[in-house]
């Protein structure tokens, strides 16, 4: 068995009283996809931000390729960070720019890549997202909701990278949109044959992303296994998540009125 991209043992981060990850064991296999689901307020963004290093961890081990990053340099940490592409919740282009140039905007920037070149590859890009080159002129301003998420998803393969996260990458699209980003994103990471780390809580997009999906739940991923079997997980917190019913173990926090 080929070893993880990405291995996290240990996983301890809390922010003053509040323990967010308890202990979090996980490990992502090369091109695999993995899809990490929870309600809100269960540490699935703190979690993504530890395996990206913009959060470090109170204790435990993160590895990408066996190369342990929890407490590495800025240099080091850069240049693990290349092997990265990130899918933002809310698209965040920068409205400044043009497309094109949104898409550009990490050749250029950090790896000193020459604009032409640049525009060049995000017109490429934009076109694996099933959007033509006369969109590279445009504002995101000028985009719907669904054409600002492709560019974003643009944005993230543009490095070809070798890990690719997305956070909630269907927040605020409407149900079709929401499948053609899910196509999408399944045909990026397939062509680029890269591993890829998702956060959502849309249990359409983690069955059709994920090839594997774990439910973080107080700070623990309190189960793990493939799509196809959490319709029987046996677990009866992930049974009430994934049919969205109201009782249940979870309580959601209401405040009555």
């Amino acid at each position: 068995m080929a070893s993880p991209k990405i291995s996290l043992r240990g996983v301890h981060k809390a922010f003053g009283p509040k323990k967010v990850l308890q202990g979090i064991e996980l490990d992502v296999a090369p091109g695999e996809s993995m899809v990490v689901i929870g309600g809100s307020g269960t540490g699935k963004s703190v979690l993504l931000k530890c395996i990206l290093g913009l959060m470090r961890p109170d204790s435990g081990s993160i590895k990408i390729d066996g190369e342990e990053t929890a407490d590495l340099s800025s240099r080091d940490r850069a240049r693990v960070m290349r092997k990265f592409g990130m899918l933002f919740q809310g698209g965040a282009l920068f409205d400044s720019l043009r497309v094109w140039e949104n898409v550009a905007f990490g050749p250029i920037q950090s790896d000193g890549m020459a604009p032409a070149r640049a525009r060049e590859i995000a017109i490429a890009k934009l076109g694996a997202v099933g959007l033509g080159p006369e969109i590279g002129d445009l504002f995101p301003s000028e985009l719907s909701g669904g054409m600002q998420k492709r560019v974003a998803l643009a944005r993230a393969i543009a490095r070809e990278p070798e890990i690719i996260f997305f956070d909630e990458p269907t927040t605020g699209l409407d149900p079709i949109m929401a499948d053609v980003i899910n196509d999408l994103i399944v045909k990026c990471v397939s062509d680029l044959g890269a591993t890829a780390v998702s956060i959502t809580h849309d249990m359409a997009s983690a069955r059709k992303i994920g090839h594997r999906i774990g439910m973080l739940y107080e700070g623990k991923l309190i189960w793990q296994g493939p799509v196809a079997e959490i319709d029987r997980s046996g677990n009866a917190h992930v049974d009430q998540f994934i049919h969205g019913r109201a009782e249940g173990p979870i309580r959601m926090q209401v405040r009555k009125l």
